[in-house]
């Protein structure tokens, strides 16, 4: 596959990813917890990772072991969890915005990390331009600002999880296949999720899994954005390198936009507008050499 395939189905990834809002959306207004809707969704991807993946059950050593431990925590429960609890303390406009830094915090890492790594001014602009799109997508017009420490810093680590899953997918990815990784991530994620289960028990009537809207969305979410998704994203890491696969993510809130406006009916307002051009022009400076 051409190099410049790989950026379209990096930005496709992005779409499916950004639309993955809409089908939580869906789920916790039918009842779902947001653990639930993440246990659910690993666990789907995982029993369906095992139909592709080799059946190779354990890295070379233990570090690496670890280090797979380690993604399914930053990719995973510990990403998608401390996000999450965020949105039940602070704003989600705050939530949306702070995480949509990982690529920046992503950069910052790997620039400190591999001394290799250069920030072309073409990388710096284009992702400050993206930034401010996303800001503007976000609150949309209608700014409000509300300092919440606690809810704020969990949005900010959970941005820097998705920071470090990037870098520890790099240092994988050349001693391990794409699905081999994925599959270790679903597994660790759903594992390390469970103690959270003790404090808040499952609550959803397990009944309800099959009513068509709601078995529906799960698959989407645990086949295509999760199985699928994961396994061609830590692909795309390899391939085109991790700081660039990592602004494309700067696109989610205009997927996610779109979707919304599409399914939910909602309006685009001059703003958000605005900023969607800002974020496609960022990511696309940020491309260049």
């Amino acid at each position: 596959m051409k190099n410049h395939i790989w950026h379209i189905v990096a930005a496709l990834i992005v779409g499916v990813w950004g639309l993955t809002f809409i089908s939580t959306k869906v789920l916790i207004e039918s009842g779902m917890s947001p653990q639930e809707i993440f246990f659910a969704r690993f666990l789907i991807a995982y029993l369906g990772i095992w139909f592709i993946s080799p059946r190779k059950l354990f890295a070379y050593g233990w570090k690496d072991e670890l280090l797979l431990l380690a993604s399914g925590v930053t990719g995973g429960s510990g990403f998608f969890l401390a996000q999450n609890v965020a949105i039940k303390i602070t704003l989600v406009s705050n939530v949306s915005f702070i995480v949509c830094t990982a690529p920046l915090l992503t950069t910052i890492l790997a620039l400190l990390i591999y001394k290799k790594e250069k920030a072309t001014h073409w990388l710096v602009g284009g992702s400050l331009i993206a930034l401010l799109g996303v800001a503007l997508v976000v609150y949309n017009g209608n700014f409000v600002l509300k300092i919440s420490p606690i809810g704020d810093f969990l949005s900010l680590f959970s941005a820097l999880l998705w920071a470090f899953y990037s870098l520890i997918i790099r240092k994988l990815s050349g001693r391990y296949s794409a699905v081999f990784i994925t599959r270790k991530v679903f597994f660790y994620g759903v594992i390390t999720i469970l103690p959270f289960f003790a404090v808040h028990p499952w609550q959803f009537d397990v009944s309800k899994l099959l009513d068509p809207a709601i078995l529906f969305n799960l698959l989407y979410l645990g086949v295509l954005a999760s199985l699928i998704c994961f396994v061609v994203w830590n692909v795309i890491l390899k391939r085109i390198g991790m700081i660039t696969a990592s602004n494309y993510l700067y696109l989610n809130p205009v997927f996610t936009l779109t979707g919304s406006i599409l399914l939910l009916g909602e309006h685009l307002t001059a703003v958000a507008l605005a900023g969607s051009v800002l974020i496609l022009g960022g990511v696309y400076v940020a491309g260049k050499k």
